[in-house]
């Protein structure tokens, strides 16, 4: 449903609002003009009529014979005619592509606008700092996340430094710019921030954006200390915050280490809080971003439970909207991934993964999600260097990726690269050391162990991944063939008749095709566990 976010109605007012303002969008209704961004939008009368119409009625789905209705007053208008109309009011409003965040078409019922909407009862506020008519609109919040990095702060009496502040500020535009999914505000946007006490969910509101990142610097002497914070504009609550002390050496690989680690944490922050926000909404009146982050809430509990939630929103999501790369690439990995955790039919979960995630890198080859898709897909395949190519794609794509580094150290863990494995995974989890997803680098550093030889450290990672995510079924094998190897064996058996249990179709036959070992020698090391832990079978 398309939510107010607020309204400016006088008390007692029974008047339409002269405005509507959403997305980056500024409709107005009296003087028959729509701004998008700092500009001014040239639209087709009927097309006007159109969007106001979505909008006034958001709270429903407005069918075809609505529309022609209030707006053609019942005149004839062929299909074509209507929904080149409804094509040129998503141009307009910049939601031409397959997401459909503003306006949905809702197969055999009709379209209806579903993106958050600010109702305006005053009439456009003038820039009398500039002497002109020039109108000053307050763009309302995207549909999906949007964030903007605010200047850093110099906290030292040293005007030399300051272009330190400016340079961490640049810095994480740039490398929160490399998420795909994140709309970021950029410094020299129309809607520059001027630092002064006012609260951030002004700042919010002021600049268009959902959360925003502000920080500090401060030098003293050799040391060098930089605190971030990120708040949701929403609220003002503070969603992640964290401070960095330095020895000053030299300044920009200090600065490239100090962004890199920000922009690296965030990601998951914000994706954590999307998936928050998506569960507290209708699943009927969710975008394709946001059936994206419910799903995302489930996948890191790594439970087979979660899995089949996530799998049945994403499933909805590449329904409804089958050109959004996201939601085809994160179904893909799901599939795939469920097969090797044994929660679906191997055969079945990576033939339809590896056509989902293909899909997704056709239509967007700059998606690191979609390249982690493929890689764990020829991973399971035993491709090795294709799987490897892949992840180090996705690396490239988004070098502040926690989530890629790590599941490109996962590939060389089933390689038997362990000293490759680990300096990927242990990165990943220096960039985002409270990462959703530190069970699953966990269980890669403890498969580098085991490759190595090195029992005792595979049974302490295992131990580690487990203590969080207790559904990990693959940490869950892998600590059975460990206690074994061990020589604790009688820990071993108890552990394997419970994973019996979890999983009926364990097997020699079942561990082969779908326990991804990428060498023979490997493989056998591993049956070798598990056999003394009581798999039977050659």
């Amino acid at each position: 449903m398309g939510s107010v976010v607020a309204s400016e109605q006088p008390s007692g007012s029974g008047e339409d609002p002269l405005r509507y303002l959403f997305h980056d969008c500024v409709l107005d209704t009296d003087r028959r003009e729509l701004h998008r961004g700092a500009g001014l939008v040239a639209v087709e009368p009927q097309v006007f009529d159109v969007l106001v119409y979505l909008i006034q009625n958001r709270e429903r789905v407005i069918s075809k014979d609505d529309l022609l209705s209030s707006v053609w007053h019942g005149r004839i208008v062929s299909e074509s005619a209507l929904g080149a109309r409804i094509n040129a009011a998503r141009a307009a409003v910049g939601d031409s592509g397959e997401a459909q965040r503003l306006i949905k078409t809702l197969h055999r019922k009709g379209f209806r606008f579903v993106g958050a909407v600010r109702e305006d009862y005053l009439p456009i506020e003038t820039s009398s700092a500039i002497g002109n008519d020039t109108a000053r609109f307050v763009p309302s919040l995207p549909d999906g996340p949007s964030l903007a990095v605010l200047p850093f702060t110099n906290l030292t009496d040293d005007s030399d430094q300051a272009y330190l502040a400016d340079g961490v500020s640049e810095d994480l535009i740039t490398g929160l710019a490399r998420i795909r999914w994140l709309f970021v505000i950029a410094r020299n946007s129309s809607f520059v921030y001027k630092p002064r006490a006012v609260d951030v969910r002004e700042v919010s509101r002021d600049l268009g954006v959902r959360y925003v990142l502000e920080g500090s610097v401060r030098r003293t002497g050799s040391r060098l200390r930089i605190s971030a914070q990120l708040v949701d504009g929403m609220t003002g609550g503070y969603r992640w915050a964290e401070r960095y002390d330095r020895e000053l050496g030299d300044i920009f690989v200090v600065q490239d280490e100090i962004t890199r680690s920000v922009a690296a944490a965030i990601e998951p922050e914000l994706m954590a809080a999307e998936g928050v926000r998506a569960l507290s909404r209708s699943a009927d009146d969710l975008s394709a971003w946001e059936l994206v982050a419910r799903a995302q809430a489930h996948i890191w509990r790594m439970s087979r439970s979660d899995h089949e939630a996530a799998v049945s929103v994403l499933k909805r999501a590449v329904e409804e909207f089958p050109n959004y790369a996201p939601a085809k690439s994160m179904l893909g990995f799901r599939l795939i991934f469920g097969a090797h955790m044994g929660w679906i039919d191997h055969d079945q979960g990576l033939l339809v993964g590896s056509r989902h995630a293909a899909r997704a890198v056709a239509l967007d080859d700059r998606d690191p999600w979609g390249h982690v898709a493929l890689g764990y897909w020829a991973m399971m395949e035993r491709r090795t260097e294709e799987s490897i190519a892949a992840f180090r794609r996705a690396v490239s794509l988004n070098p502040n990726s926690a989530a890629a580094h790590g599941y490109l150290g996962h590939v060389f863990a089933f390689a038997g690269r362990d000293r490759e494995a680990i300096d990927h995974v242990e990165l990943a989890m220096r960039l985002s050391p409270l990462d959703p997803e530190t069970a699953f680098f966990l269980g890669g550093i403890a498969v580098a162990h085991y490759t190595a030889g090195r029992f005792a450290e595979a049974i302490r990672y295992t131990t580690q991944a487990l203590r969080s995510r207790p559904g990990f079924q693959g940490a869950q094998r892998l600590r059975c063939a460990s206690l074994a190897q061990a020589g604790q064996i009688d820990e071993a058996r108890s552990l394997f008749a419970t994973l019996v249990c979890e999983q009926p179709q364990l097997s020699v036959d079942w561990i082969r095709a779908s326990v991804p070992y990428q060498t023979q020698q490997l493989m056998e090391l591993f049956l070798e566990g598990m056999r003394k832990a009581g798999l039977n079978g050659d």
